[in-house]
């Protein structure tokens, strides 16, 4: 439910573009003087809706700098945070969002043990339906007749059908920005939520997902447990880095001074693998540093010659599971170095901390950069890297990435779960003519910004519009 001391407006603001997520554009911290600081972010969605009039943006208050700039009345223009109740809040998001269906559409359950769907599952499913009913009610409220409303991600997996019998007069789109599961796995779920979830998305004029695979995955979940997608259409809209963007970003005076501490570091004359990723179980960041470690064993000459630069952003710490993978990352980088690291090598350089201008600097050092998710919608750091690069960088994928499908011709592409295979594409990826590595890097990067974050967002604004 919406706390009752949310600040509604008095009349409807008969937005004409409406988008709704979880996290929102601004967020709010409270300082211990009562003061609000306001943090402003970025992406394609804010780019997107920077360019469209008469817009709002609505999201949940996530914190309780967020909670009592609601409870205050402070805000951004075009924005309305929803001060949802805490532990509604958590339930849906940590309890079934996170910990169900990321793990779903992941697919990362270790089946003889997991899922459980008990009394707790449902409980906490309830949650997720409060927690998406006011989404739905807030977007109603909001939106002028016929308006476009784009719904974003798993989380509100259940507000396009929640909206559709609230307001028939809009034009809806969800857009999913994971994977979704294979019909196989997906029917994990128990029956009735399958149904659920689908029912809800499918309230959508138009489905959306980041590649082709994802989107069939979708479809035949529809045509085996539903009989096929009713009337919504479906889209692809793959998104691209932003170049501008980046290039500007990464030669400011504070990354060019993480390149000279990182090459510190890493010291003179060593090739780098790369890899930037939050601690996150679909990344892959352990199989990649057994990889790391294999070529070090069987490839003796790679010792002290490469360093491995490890960028393991913590995730979703306030999940046991997350904590418990974010310490074996910790626990197999100081193993590699304690077998393998000499006097003057360190083999794995490895930051926990975020810091957006020394990935930007690891991005511009990358000989190599090591890709390898179990399973990812799309992985823009596959697509930045090679924006940014400053001398060409190989790139070993995933062929589970989304970035895959568009990246894969000029990548050295890996099974995720075979170890041995990534270790022998990082030898190739090292050994790579430079002639080769500057014409791969050069159509990775136009590959990679084919479609940025402004245009993918306003391309699906007008496919909706435009399929009315």
């Amino acid at each position: 439910m919406v706390s009752e001391h949310e600040v509604r407006p008095a009349v409807r603001s008969s937005a004409q573009v409406l988008v709704a997520s979880n996290r929102g554009p601004v967020s709010y911290t409270l300082e211990t003087d009562g003061s609000l600081d306001a943090k402003r972010g970025g992406g394609g969605l804010v780019s997107g809706l920077s360019a469209v009039e008469d817009k709002l943006w609505v999201c949940a208050a996530l914190g309780d700098g967020d909670r009592e700039a609601v409870r205050r009345g402070v805000g951004e223009p075009g924005v309305r945070m929803l001060d949802i109740d805490a532990g509604v809040h958590a339930d849906a998001y940590n309890g079934i969002a996170n910990s169900v269906l990321w793990f779903v559409h992941h697919m990362l359950y270790q089946t003889p043990l997991e899922p459980v769907f008990d009394a707790e599952f449902r409980r906490q499913w309830a949650s997720f339906e409060s927690y998406n009913r006011a989404f739905a009610e807030a977007l109603a409220e909001e939106a002028g007749q016929g308006a476009a409303v784009l719904v974003q991600d798993y989380h509100l997996a259940l507000v396009p059908g929640m909206l559709r019998e609230l307001r028939p007069d809009l034009r809806i789109g969800h857009f999913s920005h994971t994977p979704w599961a294979p019909v196989d796995y997906f029917r994990l779920l128990p029956d009735d939520i399958a149904e659920q979830l689908l029912h809800g998305i499918l309230g959508a004029d138009r489905a959306a997902f980041l590649t082709r695979r994802w989107a069939d995955a979708f479809i035949g979940c529809c045509t085996r447990i539903l009989g096929g997608t009713g009337r919504t259409r479906i889209g692809v809209h793959g998104l691209g880095a932003d170049a501008g963007f980046l290039r500007r970003r990464a030669h400011e005076a504070d990354v060019d001074e993480r390149m000279a501490a990182l090459r510190e570091q890493t010291g003179p004359g060593r090739r780098t693998i790369v890899r930037v990723d939050r601690t996150e179980l679909s990344k892959n960041i352990v199989r990649g540093l057994f990889a790391y470690r294999e070529l070090l064993d069987e490839r003796p000459e790679w010792r002290e010659r490469v360093v491995h630069v490890a960028f393991a952003y913590p995730s979703r710490q306030d999940l046991a599971v997350y904590r418990d993978y974010t310490a074996e990352v910790r626990r197999v980088a100081d193993e590699i170095n304690a077998v393998h690291g000499t006097e003057g090598w360190t083999p794995v350089v490895l930051h926990v901390k975020d810091d957006f201008a020394r990935s930007l600097a690891a991005y511009r050092l990358a000989d190599v950069a090591l890709v390898n998710p179990i399973r990812d919608g799309m992985n823009l750091v596959a697509k930045e890297i090679p924006v940014v690069s400053d001398h060409g960088c190989a790139l070993v994928l995933s062929r589970e990435a989304g970035a895959y499908e568009e990246l894969g011709s000029d990548a050295v592409v890996v099974n995720p779960y075979d170890v041995s295979a990534t270790a022998a594409a990082l030898h190739e990826a090292l050994t790579m003519a430079d002639d080769e590595r500057a014409e791969r890097t050069e159509r990775l990067a136009a590959a990679a910004v084919a479609l940025p974050p402004q245009q993918w967002f306003l391309d699906q604004l007008d496919a909706l519009r435009r399929e009315a």
